[in-house]
């Protein structure tokens, strides 16, 4: 399931990224890798504040919709 449909305060492990190569690497160089624990902070008009290790990150809602949890 998409992390998209996670509520505020869930605190969820990623299984799978979906995308072309580009985007799997851009998303792994933000911290979003199989097997790492995500807080959802919040959610604003669709996108995502995320909670990743120590920082705090703003993706887009078709970018939170390739990570599965």
């Amino acid at each position: 399931m998409p992390i998209i449909f996670a509520r505020s305060g869930d605190e969820v492990i990623i299984q799978k990224i979906t995308g072309d190569d580009k985007v799997r690497q851009h998303l792994a160089e933000l911290g979003f890798v199989v097997g790492v624990k995500v807080t959802i902070v919040n959610e604003i008009a669709g996108n995502l504040i995320l909670q990743v290790k120590d920082s705090r990150i703003a993706i887009s809602r078709s970018m939170a919709n390739r990570i599965q949890i």
